[in-house]
């Protein structure tokens, strides 16, 4: 059988395959995309972004309407039918990927399901249900996404014993469940469970949830968590788990002490490893690092020139819209363009109750880098529009840079955090100043006005907190 021809194959239809399939095919190339799911959109459609959030979202609305109570607006107990739960949810999964895969076929995209497997730099076998296909193609570009790490030590082969993946399906609501890490995946689906009726506890090796993100941040979101979990436990490792009838045994150590629980479910969130195995890459020049992530430089080209990798499995911040911007990355590396001249300001949102999110440089790498800079935040107790949320507890801060006054990082913790933060994306890449923020009209009353808030803040002369003078404003 004669190979089908292309210019740029691409392995992958998650949110950074699709998104370079069509941005290639948009600049005229023939493009061939490989998906060895039945359904389009890769991890985060169908096993991850999306259907966590119809969940959050979902559930969210059991949490407002006991909360509504002191507002003088009651109702009864929820009553929870999953089967109508999970059908809702896998809707939306539906409708997106028959989405995706109609705008392939307006865009010429040619689709193939199955497995695809590198022979050379420009040759790729592809398994599918009719048997054996083979492609060559000028370019590649590697999207195949990655998985929930699952160590083997907690991987008994039992059901109850539960990944993000699994979890995400919502079999049933365990009267108990322990969520073993304390990162965006555990405390997320974690709030969903709880939710809807189980009691949640969250073990975390390090001293404080979500790392990464700056304590001020986190806390209200612990706050949260310790009052709406059965238990959040820090600095507590998991020494084992086995199977004791229809619950999991579970053995964890804290402070030089063991214990020992049964719960019903266990949920095992600990990361996530990039799906590199049985690709072939052994039959290309790409490298892997010894995390098995593919090694590329800025255009995401590998040691392979006719094999470039974007997202998951090109390492870094493991996030759906850093896989898609890498993804017009790697194909304006493949038509010419020049690669970008500045690391991208990839901003983060964890969606907990309170949400999380920011961009640029934190105020804990500020002080690892012994960087000058001034920190000015903006409590939302002090909002109007925060008040009539009941969400006071948030926060906004930004990192200033002392010698340029440039904005270099924000942080915002509260309602709607992440669909605020691309401001703070804006800022930063455009270079602004905090005196182009403080100088920017925000409406009233919204949430976003704490980012012009904390800009007067830097200055000493912010309206509705009292702030010191500057010496030198």
């Amino acid at each position: 059988m004669d190979p089908i021809k292309c210019e740029v194959v691409v392995v992958g239809a998650g949110p950074g395959g699709y998104a370079a399939a069509f941005y290639a095919a948009d600049l005229g190339k023939k493009v061939i995309l490989i998906e060895q799911d039945p359904r389009l959109g890769g991890v985060c459609l169908n096993r991850g972004c999306i259907p966590s959030k119809a969940l959050l979202h979902a559930t969210h609305m059991i949490d407002e309407a006991r909360a509504s109570a002191s507002r003088g607006i009651s109702f009864g107990p929820p009553s929870v039918q999953l089967d109508k739960l999970r059908a809702w949810k896998d809707a939306i999964l539906t409708k997106l990927s028959l989405g995706i895969a109609g705008l392939a076929q307006k865009r010429g995209v040619e689709v193939i399901h199955g497995r695809g497997h590198f022979e050379s730099s420009n040759s790729l076998r592809l398994e599918t249900s009719q048997g054996q296909q083979f492609i060559s193609f000028d370019h590649s570009i590697v999207a195949a996404g990655s998985r929930p790490a699952l160590p083997r030590a907690f991987d008994l082969g039992n059901p109850r014993i539960m990944t993000s993946t699994e979890a995400l399906d919502v079999p049933d609501v365990p009267g108990s469940l322990l969520v073993i890490g304390g990162g965006y995946i555990g405390m997320e689906l974690g709030t969903v469970y709880s939710s809807l009726g189980s009691q949640v506890t969250v073990v975390e090796a390090l001293d404080s949830i979500l790392a990464g993100a700056d304590a001020d941040l986190v806390r209200p979101v612990l706050r949260y968590a310790e009052s709406h979990f059965h238990e959040v436990r820090l600095k507590t490792k998991v020494a084992g788990m086995s199977t004791a009838g229809k619950q999991i045994k579970v053995a964890t150590e804290s402070a030089g002490q063991t214990k020992e629980e049964l719960y019903d479910r266990v949920l095992v969130s600990v990361g996530r490893v990039p799906n590199t195995e049985d690709l072939g890459l052994e039959n290309t020049k790409a490298e892997q690092d010894e995390r098995r992530f593919i090694k590329v430089d800025a255009q995401m080209r590998t040691a392979d020139p006719n094999v470039y990798a974007i997202g998951d499995v090109a390492g870094g911040v493991l996030l759906a819209h850093k896989a898609a911007r890498e993804a017009r990355i790697a194909v304006e590396a493949i038509t010419g363009e020049p690669a970008p001249v500045r690391p991208l300001t990839i901003p983060a949102v964890v969606f907990t109750h309170p949400e999380i999110a920011w961009c640029g440089i934190t105020e804990a790498e500020a002080k690892a880098q012994a960087r000058a800079v001034q920190v000015v935040k903006f409590p939302w107790a002090a909002s109007g529009r925060a008040m009539t949320c009941d969400a006071t507890e948030g926060l906004t801060k930004l990192i200033v840079d002392t010698s340029t006054e440039r904005v270099i990082g924000m942080g915002i913790t509260g309602v709607h955090a992440g669909d605020m933060i691309s401001e703070g994306v804006a800022l930063i890449e455009m270079g602004a100043t905090v005196k182009d923020l403080a100088m920017m009209v925000h409406p009233h009353p919204t949430l976003s006005e704490s980012m012009m808030e904390a800009a007067e803040a830097f200055f000493g002369h912010c309206t509705h907190i009292h702030t010191r003078k500057r010496a030198d404003a």
